[in-house]
């Protein structure tokens, strides 16, 4: 049975969602969870793009072991060599480099002429070879190219020393079945000469389906997202991708090497860091994947498990199991329970964690995975702190005035305040305006629950904008009130790193 290489471009393409851009340090967390997942290339970035992007490949290089770090670049010099640059000190490491090839593009954006463009593909693909082994090619807008020139196309990169031919459904609109021919055909041209992956954008709500199709016909790469963020309406869905071939092996005769159970953990990752919440009826990693209602259903589930589901929720690493963990329980058993659920903490991050757990588990009667989970999570994203919460106290009513009474942190000095707002919240967001002079607007507010019952965890997230720059902040607490500060507050933290940055 052969095996598809995944190719994971959530820190490129996925990127490049509006609202989902990622610091450095968020990056290079992702990219490391990525490695647990068991991704075959991780696409750390568009080196040339900014100092920050190229900053961000070169630690994943640098850092992340176990996967192929890849750079893209455009059929320039210059974004060859900066993604050469960025990459080069990675064990395994490749160019990813690309050209349009449609008409369309080459007449109104490029204008260049087919052969123009065939020589400057084939031209950096050679400049791109001379510096390291491993390189990709794609034929930007390949469904919208004349079958012809772009079997000619994909002929001259490979003879100028393309190991891999990415064929792109830059704007998702082909179908499975011309698809899945369009495969089939570049694989009787070139045949094993170099690897065929497939990169579809969900424009028509086709990517995954026609990322399958190619997989039948041939392709042996398929570049995806997690959670299918992506530009526009998104990419092809990792989890679908990897979940469909291992269900439908016997059809597909394919599989991954990813590790499946690690599927939920990085899919929260994704949401919690880019803010991009998960429809409860996606496929796999919705909410709503393994829940039933219809009474049919429930009681063919009660009596055979198989009669409706298709997929293990364990499968995939969904683990409804409580923890046997509370306020008396040591830093052992908490360790413990972290290395179960797959974390490498330092000591330090161990003993802020637990304290965390500690101060959490005099709250609640019942703790569970996802709670730890979120508690991890948050101090791993961990922004250098120049403001901190040090209390808070609300009074509000049907006839009493939202107050807010709060105490922060700004760079060691404890700073007091109180204001009156429409609702606890406003309250709150007035009284750290107030205190720290920050002139930043609040664009969105998002509120959930991370448990079941009422003393849930509750997880805030927000998005704040200053001077063009635009942030997200979390923050977790029983206290959905005490959760929403802790968002402001991280979001003001990540202002202050983003100022220093730039």
């Amino acid at each position: 049975m052969r095996v598809v290489k995944i190719f994971d471009t959530t820190l490129r393409d996925g990127e490049q969602s509006p609202g989902a851009s990622m610091n450095t340090d968020e990056k290079l967390q992702v990219a490391k969870q990525l490695v647990k997942l068991g991704v075959d290339i991780i696409e750390a970035g568009f080196p040339i793009a900014s100092p920050g992007d190229f900053d961000a490949v070169q630690r994943i290089a640098n850092e992340v072991k176990g996967a192929t770090i890849a750079g893209l670049a455009r059929a320039k010099e210059a974004d060859i060599e900066s993604a050469f640059q960025a990459i080069k000190d990675a064990p395994l490491r490749r160019i990813h480099t690309f050209h349009s090839t449609s008409d369309i593009h080459l007449k109104y954006q490029f204008r260049v002429s087919r052969e123009e463009a065939l020589k400057r593909s084939a031209d950096m693909v050679k400049l791109a070879r001379s510096l390291t082994e491993d390189i990709e090619f794609s034929p930007m807008d390949a469904t919208r190219t004349e079958t012809p020139y772009l079997l000619d196309v994909v002929e001259a990169v490979i003879e100028a020393g393309a190991s891999t031919v990415n064929i792109p459904d830059t704007v998702g609109y082909t179908t499975p079945a011309e698809f899945g021919d369009l495969i089939r055909q570049i694989k009787e041209r070139i045949g094993d000469r170099a690897v065929i992956s497939v990169h579809c954008h969900n424009d028509l709500g086709l990517a995954v389906a026609n990322s399958l199709a190619a997989i039948y016909n041939g392709a042996g790469q398929v570049e995806c997202t997690i959670n299918g963020i992506g530009e526009r309406a998104g990419n092809c869905s990792m989890e679908e991708i990897v979940m469909s071939l291992r269900t439908r092996r016997d059809f597909y005769n394919a599989m991954t090497n990813i590790n499946t159970k690690e599927i939920i953990r990085t899919s929260r990752l994704i949401t919690r860091i880019t803010g991009m919440q998960v429809q409860p009826n996606k496929a796999i990693v919705g909410a709503n994947a393994f829940a039933h209602e219809s009474g049919i259903h429930q009681d063919g589930l009660l009596k055979e498990k198989m009669t409706y589901e298709i997929i293990k929720p364990e499968d995939i690493g969904l683990n409804k199991t409580e923890l046997v963990l509370g306020k008396h329980s040591g830093r052992h058993a908490f360790k413990s329970r972290l290395t179960e659920l797959g974390y490498e903490l330092s000591a330090d991050e161990i003993e802020l964690a637990f304290n965390k757990f500690k101060h959490l588990a005099d709250q609640k009667k019942n703790i569970f995975d996802e709670d730890i989970e979120a508690l991890v999570s948050e101090e791993v994203s961990k922004t250098p702190e120049t403001y901190s919460l040090v209390d808070l106290s609300i009074s509000c009513g049907t006839s009493v005035k939202p107050t807010a009474a709060l105490k922060i942190r700004i760079n060691g000095e404890v700073v007091d305040k109180v204001e009156h707002g429409d609702g606890p919240v406003d309250a709150v967001y007035k009284a750290i305006v107030s205190a720290t002079s920050t002139q930043s607007s609040l664009l969105k507010f998002e509120v959930k629950s991370i448990t079941g019952g009422t003393d849930a965890l509750g997880e805030v997230a927000i998005s704040l904008k200053e001077d063009g720059r635009t942030v997200r902040g979390y923050g977790a607490d029983t206290d959905i009130i005490v959760a929403s500060a802790k968002a402001y507050i991280n979001a003001l933290n990540k202002l202050v790193v983003r100022k220093k940055q730039s």
